[in-house]
């Protein structure tokens, strides 16, 4: 049976600050770059200002986050960095990810990467390649809507079909607040061509001129919690290279899968949705 999306909320009673910190620290780290407004990151976060200004305030004075002397827009802090240095493993696991797409897009002459499914989303972990794309803006840290990536696609490919749909209708719901409804009709299109390739392909569905592909690399349970990508021109990736695209990042995504059992003793396990 098809569970309601209208189901009631689980009682979160005294894990409200909570709540509230991780979601302003993720909207944080998803524009690592530019960083955000109060007022911006406040409406992106269902939070009134003077909540989100107490939160910030908090998470400030423990260095979780820091604020620009220039514009006052606030980015990730160095806490985050430090508190990941208890994690040796998954350094390890991406620097060896990082080595094995180097050459991969040396190989191909392209632009290699590889995302983590972070619950409805994706994360860039690596990216590797010296063409230069105007149609690719995703770097190491991007966080982004599953279905709005090739990678992504993938990763969906390998969901039950009622975790799917779900996220589909999430991730919709996303691109609708931030972007409005103009790429939805090009993101439907990569879905389906993916659909009948049986994995990520994108033949410049949703940048013009900008071919990407990708696979998935699966936990032990056969879901996805990452994809392997490899992204370039036309005259590149081209339409009649397919299969052979197909083969080459099928091997990357088993050297991955290889990687992780080494050196985190199993493949990542994907973080939970909210």
């Amino acid at each position: 049976m098809k569970t309601s999306r209208k189901a009631p909320a689980p009682n979160r009673s005294g894990t409200q600050s909570i709540e509230r910190a991780l979601r302003i620290l993720r909207e944080l780290a998803a524009r690592g770059e530019f960083g955000w407004r109060l007022s911006d990151l406040a409406a992106r976060c269902d939070i009134d200002k003077g909540t989100a200004h107490r939160v910030l305030s908090c998470l400030m004075r423990e260095r979780f986050v820091q604020q620009s002397a220039v514009d006052k827009h606030y980015f990730p802090g160095p806490m985050l960095y430090e508190l990941s240095l208890s994690l040796p493993g998954h350094a390890a696991f991406q620097q060896a990810c990082e080595r094995r797409l180097a050459r991969f897009a040396a190989q191909t002459e392209s632009i290699a990467w590889m995302i983590l499914r972070s619950g409805n989303e994706y994360v860039c972990a690596v990216r590797e390649g010296e063409l230069e794309l105007r149609g690719l803006m995703v770097h190491v840290g991007t966080r982004r809507p599953l279905f709005t990536s090739v990678g992504g696609v993938a990763i969906l490919q390998t969901l039950p079909s009622l975790e799917a749909e779900d996220i589909l209708h999430d991730n919709a719901q996303q691109e609708t607040a931030t972007r409005g409804t103009g790429r939805l009709e090009a993101l439907r299109k990569m879905r389906e061509r993916s659909q009948r390739h049986g994995f990520g392909v994108n033949l410049g569905d949703v940048a013009p001129g900008v071919h990407a592909f990708a696979v998935p690399v699966c936990g032990d349970n056969g879901h996805a919690v990452a994809a392997v990508c490899l992204t370039g021109l036309p005259e590149q990736l081209s339409e009649a290279r397919i299969p052979e695209i197909r083969k080459l990042l099928s091997e990357v995504a088993e050297g991955v899968e290889d990687d992780a059992r080494q050196l985190l003793g199993s493949v990542m396990k994907v973080a939970s949705p909210n």
